[in-house]
């Protein structure tokens, strides 16, 4: 049986022409993510662990490392420093039975801090600011490559006009919680809520929370 690790991931966001920007970097055509358009971040390393009491809640204990991961690995990416406490948890990530490589994932968002971006030789090869909707648009017109969770980070943002607007919608928000199952036959990533995610039927009219991954370009669906 395949371990599953921890991992975490920084969205970076800056207020551009109308519209906020996330940072996106491009990696390698090697690794998990080969060619992808990916969010700052990285695995848990003995150094981010958190020491705690052993009554402390494990689930606080998770977050506090996860965040100080999601902290280093943008630092180390992007020459970028955020504070652990300045960063929003946004959501987790659990990966499909197919992947080899299984990585359970925060996503945390925070302001961008002043600076410029000095990227990571051997682990980026280019980067971007970009309006969510621009990469999503070019996404779909096959001019960059993006995984489920980027898509659909992205896709969350969309009505967000500025960086406090998003920020305190998503401090409010309950953390979001997408355990993918793929169905590669039909091209779709599944998600509790979606009718069709424990084997039931699929309906025209039934629940859906789903990414039409199949063609170009993707389609999400939730209701």
């Amino acid at each position: 049986m395949t371990d599953i690790r921890t991992a975490a991931t920084l969205v970076l966001l800056r207020d551009g022409a109308g519209a906020i920007e996330v940072l996106l970097l491009r990696r390698p055509e090697r690794g998990a993510f080969a060619g992808g358009w990916v969010f700052p971040g990285g695995k848990v390393e003995p150094v981010d662990r958190v020491e705690a009491d052993p009554s402390a809640d494990p689930d606080a204990v998770e977050e506090a490392t996860a965040r100080n991961a999601a902290v280093r690995e943008t630092a180390e990416e992007t020459g970028l420093v955020v504070a652990p406490d300045a960063i929003v948890p946004l959501s987790q990530w659990s990966p499909p039975a197919q992947l080899e490589t299984k990585f359970h994932t925060w996503f945390f968002v925070a302001e961008a801090p002043e600076g410029e971006v000095v990227t990571q030789p051997g682990e980026v090869v280019d980067h971007a600011w970009i309006r969510p909707a621009d990469a999503l648009k070019r996404h779909g017109a096959g001019d960059l490559r993006l995984f489920p969770p980027t898509w659909v980070t992205l896709d969350t943002l969309l009505p967000f006009p500025t960086v406090e607007a998003a920020l305190a919608a998503i401090e409010r928000r309950e953390l979001q919680h997408y355990a993918t199952r793929q169905d590669p036959h039909r091209g779709l990533a599944l998600w509790h809520g979606d009718e069709a995610y424990d084997g039931g039927p699929d309906t025209e009219e039934g629940p859906r929370h789903r990414l039409h991954v199949g063609s170009l370009p993707w389609r999400f669906e939730r209701r």
